[in-house]
C-alpha cells in the first residue's frame, strides 16, 4: 500500500514538472504574439531601425548579466566566433530591421500570419539549397503555406500598395530568417543557447546601431508609452521569452514546441484585433488558415 501512495505521488510531480514546461512554452509564445502589438504602439515616438537598436541594446545588458550571473562566460573558438556574428546579423540586425519596416507599413494580424510561414520557407529552402528530400505530404505543406501567403500578400484581397509592399518586406525577412537558422545550426551543438545567443546579440547589436543613426532626424523624446514598450519588448520579448522557451525544450519534443508555435499568429491576430481595432479581412483569414494547415504539415515529423 505504501508503495502504491509512493508511486501515485511521483507520477503527480512529473505531470506538475510536466504542466510547468507546457506552461512555459506557451506563455512564450503568448509573449511572442503581443511583440506585433507592442512594436505597432512603440512607432508613436521610435522610427523602424532604432526601435531594433534600442530594443537589442537592451537584450545585450540582460544577457550579459546572465552570463555574469552563471559564470558562463567563454570565448568561442575563431570560427564559430564568426559564424556566431554571422548568424547574429542576419537574426538581430537584418531581421528585425525588415520585420520593423515591415510591420510599419502592414497590419501586425497580417505580419502575425505572414511570420507563421517561415518554417515552411525555411523547408522549402533547404530543398532548393540542400536537396533535403521532402515528402510529398510536407511538399504539399509547403505549396499550401506559399498560397496561403500570396492570398495575404495581395494577390486577392486588393490592398494598398504600401500594405503589400510591407508584406513582401515580410516574406523577404522569412528568406533571412532561414539562412539565420541554418548559420546557426553550425555552432547551437558546440555551445549553451545563452552563449550563442549573448555572443549572436551582441554582433547584431553593434550592426543595428550605425542603421539606427540613419533615421536621426526622426528622433523625437519618447512618450512614457513607447519607453514602457520598448523595455517590454526587449526585456519580456526578446530575453524572458527566449529562456521560457528554451527552459520548455527541455521536457517537450521539437515536434510538439513547433506545432505549439502555431498559435503565435491566432494571438497575434487577436491581440492585433483587440488592441489595435485592426480589422481582418475574409481574404487574410482564408490566408491565415492555409498557413497554418500548411505548416503544420510542412514541419511534421514522423
Amino acid at each position: 500500500m505504501d508503495t502504491s501512495n509512493e508511486f501515485q505521488k511521483v507520477l503527480i510531480v512529473k505531470a506538475q514538472k510536466s504542466s510547468l514546461y507546457l506552461i512555459a512554452v506557451i506563455i512564450a509564445i503568448l509573449l511572442w504574439s503581443t511583440s506585433f502589438v507592442g512594436t505597432k504602439i512603440a512607432y508613436n515616438s521610435f522610427p523602424p531601425l532604432t526601435l531594433g537598436a534600442a530594443r537589442f541594446v537592451i537584450a545585450s545588458i540582460i544577457l550579459g548579466a546572465i552570463m555574469l550571473s552563471r559564470k558562463e562566460f567563454i570565448k568561442p573558438a575563431p570560427k564559430d566566433m564568426g559564424l556566431m556574428a554571422l548568424s547574429g546579423i542576419l537574426g538581430t540586425t537584418l531581421y528585425f530591421a525588415l520585420e520593423n519596416i515591415g510591420l510599419e507599413l502592414t497590419t501586425a494580424s497580417s505580419a502575425a500570419l505572414i511570420v507563421a510561414s517561415y518554417p515552411a520557407i525555411t523547408a522549402l529552402l533547404e530543398f532548393i539549397l540542400f536537396r533535403i528530400k521532402i515528402s510529398w505530404l510536407k511538399g504539399l505543406g509547403i505549396v499550401m503555406a506559399i498560397v496561403g501567403v500570396y492570398q495575404i500578400s495581395g494577390g486577392s484581397s486588393g490592398e494598398s500598395s504600401g500594405q503589400m509592399t510591407g508584406n513582401l518586406i515580410l516574406i523577404l525577412a522569412g528568406v533571412v530568417f532561414a539562412a539565420y537558422n541554418f548559420t546557426t545550426r553550425k555552432v547551437v551543438k558546440n555551445y549553451s543557447m545563452v552563449t550563442v545567443s549573448f555572443y549572436q546579440t551582441i554582433a547584431g547589436t553593434l550592426a543595428f546601431i550605425p542603421l539606427a543613426l540613419i533615421e536621426r532626424s526622426s528622433w523625437q523624446v519618447p512618450s512614457v508609452e513607447s519607453l514602457w514598450m520598448l523595455l517590454y519588448l526587449g526585456v519580456f520579448c526578446s530575453v524572458a521569452a527566449f529562456m521560457l522557451y528554451n527552459y520548455g525544450l527541455r521536457n517537450l519534443s521539437s515536434g510538439t514546441a513547433m506545432a505549439l508555435m502555431n498559435l503565435v499568429p491566432l494571438f497575434g491576430v487577436l491581440f492585433s484585433t483587440v488592441f489595435l481595432n485592426e480589422v481582418l479581412h475574409i481574404f487574410d483569414l482564408i490566408g491565415g488558415m492555409i498557413i497554418i494547415v500548411g505548416v503544420i504539415l510542412s514541419v511534421r515529423e514522423k
